[in-house]
C-alpha cells in the first residue's frame, strides 16, 4: 500500500516499502510489553512495542529517531490498541517505538499494586479528571521520554482532545506530527451521542456501580462469555480486544472513565482554533462519515474554518470505536499519512 507513495524513488526506497508492507510473523502479543507504573500517584499502564527504556535506549549506538505514543479514547484501556500499535511497528520495520499510555486509573493492576500510591495527591489534583488526565500525560513524557525525543502523537477520540491541550500547555515538545482519528475536540454534550450521554455520565453514573460491581464478581471465564455475548453483533471484531474488554469490568475502572465523561460532556464545548492555527501543519484530522460522537456537520465545520488544514472524511465506513475490528486498517492508513515525515528524519 504504501509504495504508491514512493513510485519515483530509486530502488533502495522501494524494497524498504515493500518489506514496511510485509506482514508480521507473529501477532499483536508479540514482542509486546506490558508495564504498570504510578504516574501522578495514580496506576497506569503502558504498553509498549520496541525499546522500553528510552532513556537507556537514547545512550546506546543506534538511539529511536522518533517515538509513536498513541493517546487513548474513553476508556483509556491500552489493550484495545494492540492490533492497531502492532501493526504500525510491524510496517516501519520495528524501526521506531510505538507505545501506549492509559488513562489514570483506567486499568486494573496486578495485585501486587493498587489503584492510587497517594490518596492525597490523586484528590488534590484531580487525576482522573479530564485536565487530571492531560496533566498525568505530560507527567508521563517528562519522566519516562528523553526531552529531545521527536514525538508522533495519535489520539483517539478524546485522546486528541489531550493532545491539543499538551501542544498547548508544553509548547517546546518536539512534535513532528500529531494525528487526530475521530477527534472529539468540541461540542461533545450537542452530539447526538453526547445528548444520550451526558445526563448518564453526569446526573446516573453512581446508579452502574452496583451492576458493575456484581459483575465483577463472578468467575472470569463468565466475564469473557458475556463479552463475546455483548459483541456477537459485531462483525469481524478483533479477538486482540477481549481482555481489555473484561478488565472493564471492574467498579473503580469503570467510576474512574465515567468521572471522566462526565467531565468531557462539560468541557469540551469550543474547538481551539488557536491552537489548531498554530501547528495546522503538524495535524491530520480523520473525521468517521457516521460518527455519532463528532457528526459530519463539525468535519465541514473545520474544513470551512481551515480549508488549508490535512482534514478527511472517512470514506471506508470505520466506526468511531475502530479498534473494535478495524485496527489494522486504520493503521495501515496512518502509515501512509505519516510515511513522509519518517522518512525525513
Amino acid at each position: 500500500m504504501l509504495s504508491h507513495l514512493v513510485q519515483a524513488q530509486n530502488c533502495v526506497e522501494q524494497v524498504i516499502v515493500d518489506l514496511m508492507c510485509s506482514p508480521g510473523s507473529g501477532g499483536p502479543g508479540e514482542d509486546a510489553s506490558v508495564e504498570y507504573v504510578y504516574c501522578r500517584g495514580a496506576i497506569t499502564e503502558l504498553l509498549k512495542y520496541g525499546p522500553t527504556d528510552l532513556h537507556a535506549a537514547s545512550k546506546g549506538p543506534n538511539p529511536p529517531k522518533m517515538l509513536i505514543l498513541v493517546i487513548p479514547g474513553n476508556p483509556g484501556v491500552v489493550g484495545f490498541y494492540k492490533t492497531y500499535m502492532w501493526t504500525l511497528y510491524q510496517t516501519f520495520i520495528r524501526r521506531y517505538p510505538v507505545w501506549t499510555v492509559s488513562h489514570a486509573g483506567h486499568s486494573m493492576p496486578p495485585e501486587t499494586y493498587d489503584m492510587i500510591e497517594d490518596a492525597s495527591v490523586t484528590e488534590e489534583e484531580d487525576v482522573f479528571g479530564l485536565n487530571g488526565q492531560i496533566e498525568h500525560k505530560l507527567t508521563f513524557l517528562r519522566k519516562h521520554v528523553p526531552r529531545y525525543t521527536n514525538l508522533l502523537l495519535i489520539g483517539h477520540s478524546i485522546g486528541c482532545y489531550i493532545i491539543l491541550e499538551m501542544m498547548k500547555r508544553d509548547p517546546e515538545l518536539k512534535v513532528v506530527k500529531a494525528v487526530m482519528l475521530f477527534p472529539t475536540i468540541e461540542r461533545m454534550a450537542c452530539s447526538p451521542q453526547g445528548k444520550v450521554m451526558t445526563p448518564v455520565l453526569c446526573r446516573l453514573r453512581y446508579t452502574f456501580y452496583l451492576p458493575i460491581f456484581l459483575l465483577s464478581l463472578l468467575p472470569e471465564r463468565l466475564k469473557i462469555s458475556i463479552v463475546h455475548l455483548a459483541l456477537r453483533n459485531s462483525y469481524a471484531v478483533d479477538t486482540s480486544i477481549i481482555p481489555a474488554t473484561v478488565s472493564l469490568i471492574n467498579v473503580d475502572c469503570a467510576a474512574n472513565g465515567m468521572y471522566m465523561g462526565s467531565q468531557e460532556m462539560r468541557l469540551v464545548v469550543e474547538r481551539d482554533n488557536i491552537t489548531i492555527r498554530q501547528h495546522l501543519s503538524k495535524l491530520i484530522f480523520y473525521y468517521g462519515a457516521t460518527d455519532h460522537w463528532c457528526p459530519v456537520q463539525y468535519y465541514h465545520d473545520i474544513r470551512k474554518d481551515f480549508p488549508e488544514g490535512d482534514i478527511r472524511l472517512c470514506e471506508r465506513g470505520i466506526r468511531h470505536a475502530f479498534v473494535l475490528d478495524a485496527g489494522e486498517e486504520m493503521a495501515n492508513m496512518t502509515a501512509e499519512w505519516i510515511f513522509d515525515d519518517l522518512r525525513t528524519l
